[in-house]
């Protein structure tokens, strides 16, 4: 007989002042790994926080089957036996981070740093010492990952991805009876996705069970078992993996007509083209006059550099006026830092030749000079933003160019956040916390902060993190009609597929170096008859 593994029982759980996931009945068996898959903001982060206390419950239990002892339910969270991984961990840890920065800086001591090493082995239960044992698993998890190389680099200095590594490594070292990852893969470059799924497959196969929470069918191993869907704050579907995963169930699930295929053990999604929205964007962009500089960027022999490290090798590119750009490469290869030389938040922008918008860094302009004409959408910013507002004002803040609003925006600013808000359809979450919205709703909220100024230069850094199927359409149609108005995008990705019509230029870099650079159609087909070649 199988045992039960955990079981939610009429539970009910308060999330502030809401009740959500009311009477929910969800049992897992001890040889089951489950996918939880929902819309932005269905609840699918809430209900595995719920698994290990991170949200109370109103009414009902959860009982765990862990023990390998006569007792096989335990009415209290196993904390030190379940590993978790969210977007949230990832910001918590940089926060704890920022205040040690600001300790150090007062005690003379700044060129101490928190490592890879010592995230993952502060995963270890806290009130015993490290052993050689752990040491050892320490290394082991480190190359099931791929990130042994990083493990004696400070943790400012690594990417996305990289973090989001050493987040689940850090879940591992304490070899739990239980791993839930809420959306690992988003930050992963193509090859980097592909090995962590590999990695997650396999420990599968091992005594711990996986539960994989994702808005995008794709990302479903095949040793899942069992699928869960979770709509609009409820348990809307559950069963076997093979009887879930229909066309007519996921299109129900996003309310959309959807396409699923099953191609070697792993599922795809194909629908319609939507037609965006016809706008009067020229509306937004009556403060933007012509007085552009012909040269939006330019790097010269740009070299940033921590001790052995070489983030960015001698960089030269130039932005022009009219020109959008898309930015290409793995993790680690430079594109998080070429973005903060650009907007003033790395200093050894002014040991180089780095001008934007016609003026050389260093030479007199603010921070917010270049930033009054920069929108931003990316995950740094989205950790940045953590005052506790509504998110309409995160989006009226977007004026100001502030974490925060600290002056009410005028009555024909009102009008521009409207009709953006419209634009996005977001609406229903306008009004809402901020902080209480899912990382995905988060993301369309702070596009609609980039826009509302509008800015000279539209910096995307991976615009479609956390977005469910239908808002990452929306987002993309939208972004392909801001491409032909006066605001110039500079877009940064590891998805090769939303290079937009829009996008003029590619930038391919690999540890720091430009591989290739020009025109879309010349690097990508150069890059296409490289492939074949090979």
């Amino acid at each position: 007989m199988v045992k039960s593994f955990i079981t939610l029982d009429n539970v009910t759980v308060r999330l502030q002042d809401r009740l959500i996931l009311q009477n929910s009945f969800w049992q897992i068996e001890s040889d089951q790994h489950w996918a939880i898959l929902g819309p932005n903001g269905s609840g699918k982060s809430t209900l595995v926080r719920a698994l290990w206390g991170g949200v109370p419950l109103r009414s009902g239990r959860i009982l765990f089957g862990f023990d390998d002892s006569k007792t096989t339910s335990q009415l209290a969270p196993q904390r030190e036996r379940i590993g978790y991984v969210s977007f949230e961990t990832h910001q918590r840890l940089m926060e704890h981070e920022e205040m040690l920065e600001e300790l150090r800086e007062f005690a003379g001591k700044k060129d101490e740093a928190t490592t890879t090493k010592d995230v993952i082995l502060s995963g270890i239960s806290a009130n015993r010492e490290v052993i050689s044992e752990d040491e050892k698993r320490l290394y082991e998890i480190a190359d099931l990952l791929g990130i042994r190389h990083l493990l004696q680099r400070g943790i400012t200095l690594l990417s996305t991805g990289e973090m989001r590594k050493t987040l689940i490594a850090r879940a591992l070292i304490k070899s739990p009876k239980l791993l839930i990852l809420d959306e690992p893969f988003d930050g992963l470059d193509e090859a980097a996705r592909s090995s962590l799924s590999e990695s997650i497959n396999h420990l599968m196969t091992t005594p711990i069970r996986v539960i994989l929470v994702t808005h995008k069918v794709e990302e479903i191993v095949p040793n899942i078992t069992h699928v869960l869907f979770v709509k609009n704050g409820h348990l809307f579907m559950q069963g076997p993996k093979e009887e879930m995963l229909t066309s007519e169930k996921v299109s129900n699930l996003f309310g959309s007509d959807l396409r699923i295929e099953k191609i070697d053990e792993r599922y795809r999604v194909s629908y319609g083209i939507e037609k965006g929205k016809k706008v009067d964007l020229p509306f937004f962009y009556r403060d933007i006059t012509d007085e552009v500089p012909d040269l939006l960027i330019e790097m010269k022999d740009t070299t940033v550099q921590y001790g052995d490290f070489i983030a960015v090798d001698q960089l030269n590119w130039t932005m022009k006026r009219g020109e959008n750009w898309a930015i290409l490469g793995p993790n680690g290869s430079g594109k998080s830092t070429i973005l903060r030389l650009i907007l003033g938040e790395n200093l050894q922008g002014y040991a180089n030749q780095v001008m934007i918008f016609g003026k050389q860094k260093g030479t007199g302009e603010t921070l917010w000079e270049i930033k009054k004409r920069i929108g931003v959408v990316s995950s740094e910013l989205q950790i940045q933003y953590r005052k506790k507002m509504s998110a309409y004002d995160v989006i009226a803040s977007g004026f100001y160019d502030s974490i925060g609003l600290y002056q009410y925006p005028t009555k024909e600013q009102k009008v521009v956040v409207d009709a953006w808000i419209e634009l996005l359809s977001i609406g229903d979450i306008a009004k809402e916390p901020y902080h209480r919205l899912s990382y995905g709703q988060k993301r369309m909220i702070l596009l609609a902060r980039a826009m509302v100024k509008p800015p000279l230069l539209l910096i995307l850094d991976e615009p479609c993190h956390g977005l469910d199927l239908l808002n990452r359409r929306r987002i993309l149609n939208i972004v392909e009609m801001i491409g032909e108005t006066k605001t110039n995008i500079l877009y940064v990705t590891n998805h090769k597929e939303e290079i937009l019509n829009c996008i003029t230029h590619v930038m391919r870099l690999h540890k720091g170096k430009v591989l290739s650079q020009g025109r879309k159609e010349e690097v990508l087909d150069h890059e296409g008859r490289k492939r074949k070649a090979v």
